[in-house]
């Protein structure tokens, strides 16, 4: 089941499984750091299934990343991050982002399958705006996409 409050946060409402979910109409561009192209094609069939129109980015590693957010101007609205990637890992990218004075101001949501209570408490303690593991059933998995990026839709995010 899953209950989302609704943007004046005065009702909750039941939003049973994802063909019912009517998520807000704000477009986010999505930055997925992820180098696994079964879990990339995953997400884009999430979103797809959810109808949004939200812009999604992606890089395969750490090191991609950094060079798209900094040679490119790409500035996302959200960064969904993998943690065990080549070249440079989830945590290390995160460090570097939270040291940079512009990047450190974008949610980062760790998108992954390890529950490591040591990975969580490092990610956390680095600065990041959530923990999503990846559940083994997609239903399931559409569902924590749909609350993720619902969330993030009404939030205020700072434009630097």
């Amino acid at each position: 089941m899953i209950f989302l409050l609704n943007k004046s946060w005065n009702k909750c409402r039941y939003l049973g499984d994802t063909k019912k979910i009517k998520l807000s109409n704000s477009k986010l561009k999505v930055f997925l750091v992820e180098d696994d192209a079964i879990e990339v094609m995953k997400l884009k069939r999430a979103i797809k299934k959810l109808q949004l129109a939200h812009e999604l980015i992606e890089a395969k590693n750490g090191e991609e990343a950094l060079s798209l957010l900094r040679d490119n101007d790409i500035l996302p609205d959200i960064i969904f991050l993998d943690l065990n990637m080549p070249k440079i890992n989830g945590i290390e990218f995160l460090k570097i982002i939270k040291e940079d004075d512009v990047l450190k101001y974008i949610p980062t949501v760790i998108l992954t399958t390890s529950n490591n209570r040591k990975d969580v408490l490092t990610c956390y303690q680095i600065g990041i705006a959530g923990y999503i593991i990846k559940p083994l059933k997609y239903e399931h998995y559409v569902n924590k996409i749909a609350a993720a990026l619902e969330y993030w839709s009404m939030n205020e995010l700072i434009k630097v």
